[in-house]
């Protein structure tokens, strides 16, 4: 087993970088499309530059950095390894982004994301102290010992100083720690920015995800989990260590706390490389010339002749396999608007089509869907309000995400959905949006229908004006008499002619066909009697109406006072016989 340094520890000291690092900046998850790596190796092997001694990145951070400790939490009986696990936000998720994006790529491997986040534990730290941003970068670059066989493996270098700024030598770098070559093998975009950039946090984790589950591993079986981890560092103390985090994760939870700042501290700097003096060419050197037989320079002995060979047959050729069917295109289907009021459902799932390079339906590709880019306040996939999902295509290639959610407020959003084989992806981009919800219009509520003998008032009417459950109070409410236009609009009457129900006015014999009433704190107005004095019977129409159009029409029935029955005249008795 070789040594590991002093940042690899056991599972005693198992504990993150929490309020010792706490910092001002505020993250906000980064939603990713699903990248994939490089065509290589089938399978790391344990003599994978990978896996090799390559020192370890948290040398060049302070103490209290490479190793933190932080009090227990309450309850924990003072065993610090028994309290919750908190992670920098960004860098979990990063995490959790490769768990989604592995398992729709690789579903048999069965990543969880806490592997991933006990190897970036023991890494980097989760990039502490390195100035982790939202977008997954750093302020200051990670790298490792310089692979110069000094105390660690002899790696020459194999990206000219492209990933790790040494051009003579390969360094372990960014916060997954991968060596270059393994890097250039297994290398993934896991913010959907089109690069692949191990020194970003997104990217790193979605390539060490792919890279543990590479070779068909089932990582839910111990074999295959241990057999994953010596792959990113033969040791066995390396594997104890990460095992010891992934199940602290797993067991006490975690939570995502500010991203730490950037230290104070020095990085130590690069070696410059001397350039290597080129050797001044010399003349070829010649051998003496034969004197008596010049056509046998140097006394060379003559070779002699061959006899010529007999032709081979030339076999058959062979008709060569044809390729499969790789992933072409991914397009959108349908043309639905991805537009909805903010709160509400969208109409429909979202639709994408993916397509093979024979012109066949791609089944059961995974694609995975995801919201970016959201000003709405969270527009999301309606189970859960989740951001992402990952669907699979049917028997036509289509792939139908579940309905969308609109979140709280107006605003607009990227829908983003990706598929993708072995060496490539396709993505596609939709714009959506969200509009305010159209403030609910009021509603009257009460008595729509009165009858009343004439002569006799009307009273007691009392209406309600709310909007939903809530009460409009200070709104004014007209109540006028109206009759009907032969075009079926209600207009006022005209008071001049009127012969109908009507409101006292200032003074005795003053009628009003139109009043004006305010609705209280409660939302609710009373009407003040109606009266009927010398008003024919017949059927009357009085309309209740608010300054926004909000309508209530009531019938007003008045009937003839009953008449005494008239008495029956008297009749004279028959005289008798």
């Amino acid at each position: 087993m070789k040594p590991l340094h002093r940042h690899v520890v056991n599972t005693s000291r198992k504990v993150l970088c929490t309020a010792a690092l706490a910092a001002s900046l505020t993250t906000a998850a980064v939603v990713t499309n699903t990248p994939v790596a490089g065509a290589g190796e089938a399978e790391p092997t344990p003599d994978s530059p990978q896996a090799t001694d390559r020192g370890d990145a948290r040398l060049d951070l302070p103490g209290q950095l490479a190793d933190p400790v932080v009090p227990p939490a309450a309850g924990t009986g003072g065993n610090p390894a028994e309290g919750s696990s908190a992670i920098p936000a960004t860098a979990l998720d990063a995490y959790k982004r490769s768990e989604v994006a592995v398992a729709a790529a690789l579903p048999k491997c069965k990543l969880p994301w806490t592997l991933v986040a006990a190897i970036g534990r023991v890494e980097s730290v989760h990039a502490s102290g390195y100035g982790l941003k939202s977008d997954g970068t750093t302020e200051k670059a990670i790298r490792g010992p310089r692979l110069d066989g000094n105390g660690y493996a002899k790696i020459l270098d194999t990206d000219k100083g492209e990933f790790d700024g040494d051009t003579e030598y390969d360094r372990a770098f960014g916060p997954l720690q991968f060596i270059p070559s393994t890097w250039a093998t297994w290398k993934a975009d896991g913010n959907g920015d089109g690069k692949r950039d191990a020194n970003n946090i997104y990217d790193a984790a979605l390539g060490a995800g792919l890279y543990l589950c590479s070779g068909g591993k089932d990582l839910s079986l111990p074999a295959d989990l241990d057999k994953a981890i010596l792959g990113y560092n033969q040791s066995r103390e390396y594997v104890n260590s990460v095992l010891g985090y992934m199940r602290q994760y797993q067991q006490d939870g975690t939570a995502g706390i500010p991203n730490p700042p950037v230290g104070n501290y020095p990085t130590p700097p690069t070696p410059t490389i001397p350039t290597p003096r080129v050797p001044t060419p010399q003349p070829p050197a010649t051998r003496p010339t034969n004197p008596t037989n010049p056509s046998n320079p140097g006394n060379q002995t003559p070779k002699p002749t061959p006899e010529p060979s007999k032709p081979t047959p030339t076999p058959e050729p062979s008709k060569p396999t044809p390729a499969p069917a790789t992933l072409a295109k991914l397009e959108r289907a349908g043309d639905a608007k991805l537009e909805a009021e903010a709160g509400s459902l969208f109409a429909e799932g979202a639709r994408f089509k993916a397509v093979l390079s024979d012109g066949k339906p791609a089944v059961g590709q995974a694609v995975v869907v995801a919201v970016e880019q959201d000003t709405t306040g969270g527009t999301g996939f309606v189970f859960g309000s989740e951001a992402s999902v990952v669907v699979r295509t049917d028997a036509q290639g289509i792939a139908t995400t579940p309905r969308l959610k609109a979140g709280p407020k107006a605003g607009t959003f990227t829908l983003r959905a990706t598929a993708y084989d072995a060496k490539s992806q396709f993505t596609v981009a939709l714009d959506g949006r969200t509009t305010e919800k159209p403030a609910e219009k009021p509603v009257l509520t009460g008595t729509k229908t009165v009858q009343v003998t004439a002569g006799a008032p009307v009273t007691g009417l009392q209406y309600l004006l709310a909007r939903g459950d809530k009460p409009v109070g200070g709104a004014e409410l007209t109540a006028a008499l109206v009759e009907k236009t032969a075009g079926g609009a209600w207009t006022p009457v005209d008071a001049k002619t009127a012969k109908g129900p009507w409101f006292q006015g200032a003074t005795a014999g003053d009628k009003l066909f139109t009043k004006a009433v305010t609705t209280g704190a409660d939302g609710k107005a009373t009407l003040p009697a109606l009266l009927t004095a010398d008003v024919p019977a017949g059927t009357y129409h009085l309309r209740l109406l608010t300054a926004d159009k909000t309508e209530l029409i009531v019938t007003i029935e008045i009937t003839a006072p009953a008449t005494a029955p008239a008495t029956a005249p008297a009749t004279a008795p028959a005289p008798k016989a």
